[in-house]
């Protein structure tokens, strides 16, 4: 049995209740989210509720007798025309149809709509009833996961980042409006930011960044990689971080430049993610979070391709030196000669033996004798030209190829001189000074050999004869015969 209090409660909702079948239809459909309408048989509007009203009431007043014409451009009024007389002539209802429509001054509203024939007494059909529910956001969150889904597979499936940073960019700049986004990659041995992405931005003004030097009020990407922390620049003309860039702002149309910094996973620097506005403001909490995403993306695409990068030069190079190894010696040898034949030019090719490096290790232990390889390779890197190639061969044995040469033999054997008498230098490492001498067989191509294997013997057999000779020499292949030392 109810107690007086419940019976109470009872009766008051029971009156609440009722109320509501009281209600007028229009204050009840006024209440509902979803957009509700029914239209005659020439699709104007008879009824609307406020959920349509609240979306165009600015622009054209109240909608009954009003068409889609009246509210749209011709090319959108007239898809949804010709679908809802196709409706009113067939008497097929149109479930769940993605509609799309713009709105002055916002983005477009995408819409899951529904449309049934509206009959009479007698079933004629006399118009259309109409429910949509905005779905714009939740399409704006599928586009950018998808989006997102597809950045990281062009990132797992290898893509360039010239290829991978431009696709971030543009998927961040079609989720906002009136914003450029541009991504800078730092430079370590140069300490400045360098061009990364930026399809939005004028290109003068892209050139004009590229290059930029970290540093404290070097704009919003300078100082925030140098700071290591995001830098929200609200007006670019009044901050004092701009103060050496406030005319490019006015040249280029911009007001503010929100700057983040892209870091691995050891907090370590690869870039800065920005974005600009032409209004003067703070990011919004939308901007923010795509920020978040794309430095997110942009990390593990700049990561990655170090990681890669880092892995092709070991595979191509020495550990302990950084020359090349036998590997690309024999890649590059190969093709400079190739060259060399097509173009009927010389080509050299020098093999050089340290000199009782042995010795070395045996007195001071290899970890001094590792320091001699490292610091004598340095100066062999230091010599040679961007074109030409020097190469660890093992152990204490180095190569060197010189292509395009335009000087003749004995150029050529003088040059070398210069690098063997920079070799001999002595090496200070922990207070010694130690000095390695070294022996030089030199080869040209085409007299001492046409393919790659036998040029390098050649070099080898004429460096063994500087090791006959007296070591600390110079020694050229037969036939020249040119030697010196």
């Amino acid at each position: 049995m109810l107690s007086a209090t419940e019976d109470l409660i009872g009766r008051n909702v029971a009156d609440q209740i009722g109320g509501i079948g009281q209600l007028p239809l229009k204050t009840l459909f006024d209440q509902l989210p979803e957009h509700i309408f029914i239209k005659d048989r020439l699709s104007r509007f008879v009824f609307a509720n406020s959920s349509i009203l609240d979306g165009h009431a600015a622009a054209v007043g109240r909608l009954i007798g009003k068409s889609d014409f009246d509210l749209f451009d011709f090319e959108t009024a007239n898809g949804f025309y010709s679908v809802e007389q196709q409706l009113m002539s067939s008497g097929c209802a149109v479930s769940d149809r993605l509609e799309t429509y713009p709105v002055p001054g916002a983005r477009s509203k995408w819409m899951l709509t529904t449309k049934s024939p509206l009959r009479n007494g007698v079933g004629e059909v006399i118009g259309l009833i109409g429910v949509a529910r905005d779905i714009t956001e939740r399409k704006r969150q599928d586009d950018l996961r998808r989006g997102h889904a597809g950045l990281l597979e062009m990132i797992a499936r290898g893509q360039p980042l010239g290829a991978v940073l431009p696709a971030l960019v543009r998927l961040i700049e079609a989720n906002l409006d009136g914003i450029s986004a541009s991504v800078l990659l730092f430079d370590p041995d140069k300490n400045s930011l360098h061009h990364g992405a930026a399809p939005g931005l004028a290109e003068a003004y892209v050139q004009l960044i590229d290059g930029t030097v970290i540093g404290d009020n070097k704009g919003s990407c300078g100082t925030a990689a140098w700071s290591g922390q995001p830098v929200m620049v609200s007006d670019v003309q009044s901050d004092p971080r701009w103060a050496d860039y406030r005319s490019l702002g006015t040249l280029y149309g911009f007001r503010s430049c929100w700057s983040t910094p892209i870091l691995d996973a050891h907090g370590a620097l690869l870039g800065t993610f920005a974005l600009y506005s032409a209004s003067v403001r703070e990011p919004t909490p939308l901007e923010a979070e795509l920020t978040a995403m794309a430095t997110d993306i942009a990390g593990i695409a700049i990561e990655r391709r170090r990681s890669e990068d880092r892995i092709q030069f070991m595979a191509h190079h020495d550990p302990l030196t950084g020359l090349a190894n036998r590997t690309l010696f024999w890649e590059h040898f190969s093709r400079a000669l190739h060259q060399a034949r097509r173009e009927n030019r010389r080509l050299t090719v020098t093999y050089i033996d340290l000199d009782n490096f042995k010795q070395i290790n045996d007195r001071f232990g290899h970890g001094v004798g590792d320091q001699v390889l490292k610091q004598l390779a340095r100066r062999l890197g230091d010599c040679v030209r961007t074109t030409d190639l020097a190469v660890r061969l093992g152990g204490d044995e180095f190569a060197l190829v010189f292509s395009n040469s335009s000087c003749d033999e004995q150029d050529v054997v003088r040059r070398l001189q210069v690098i063997r008498s920079e070799v001999s230098r002595p090496v200070e490492i922990e207070g010694l000074r130690i000095r390695a001498t070294c022996s030089m067989g030199v080869a040209f191509f085409p007299q001492d050999g046409e393919e790659p294997d036998t040029l390098l013997a050649s070099a080898d057999a004429a460096m063994y004869r500087a090791k006959q000779s007296g070591r600390d020499t110079l020694i050229v292949s037969e036939p020249v015969q040119a030697a010196a030392g």
